[in-house]
């Protein structure tokens, strides 16, 4: 079993049953996905880029990413229908709690001048987002294999109905959140 899954398990339902007085653990706010997203504006140019980043994603994830493609044109950015222009990622149950744990522990320590996660990050419906520069943060990616610098979104999707709830789960987890 994952090793942050059974800490929710054991400790961090009953404290948040505690403070939010849940009359079942059902109603208690749970991780329900974690989608990791690339955007890559510059694949549009170069095709090479979008295989890179779906090797990558890959390696980072454990499972193989999405290609997304454009849903329209636009000439300015010189996009056609139907291009590739980014991946992601659907992570859900055991490999999203590996995988949030692995963020925790390991990746976000290894950002250079780390402070902590913004609070302003919460959508209103108590989803998190944050967004990470580099891909070198990561130990399975290998600095001399990446040929062009990109970054990625991860988006915690979480079933509490409110943004304090969410943010008192991921603290609880041991995300590193700076105070307000």
């Amino acid at each position: 079993m994952a090793r942050l899954l059974e800490k929710y398990q054991k400790e961090v339902m009953q404290q948040l049953i505690d403070k939010f007085h849940y009359k079942n653990r059902f109603s208690v706010p749970r991780l329900e996905k974690i989608v990791v997203n690339m955007g890559l504006g510059k694949a549009v140019d170069n095709k090479k880029i979008i295989e890179e980043a779906v090797k990558h994603l890959s390696i980072i994830t454990g499972q193989r990413p999405l290609v997304t493609k454009s849903k329209k044109a636009i000439s300015g950015f010189k996009l056609r229908k139907d291009i590739p222009i980014g991946c992601k990622v659907t992570l859900r149950k055991k490999r999203m709690y590996e995988f949030l744990d692995r963020m925790i522990s390991i990746v976000l320590p290894r950002i250079k001048d780390f402070r902590g996660l913004s609070p302003k990050s919460f959508d209103g419906h108590g989803n998190y987002t944050l967004g990470l520069t580099e891909l070198s943060v990561f130990p399975e990616i290998n600095i001399d294999n990446i040929e062009s610098v990109e970054g990625m979104d991860v988006t915690l999707v979480i079933t509490g109905k409110s943004d304090e709830q969410s943010r008192e789960l991921l603290k609880l987890l041991g995300m590193p959140l700076k105070s307000e």
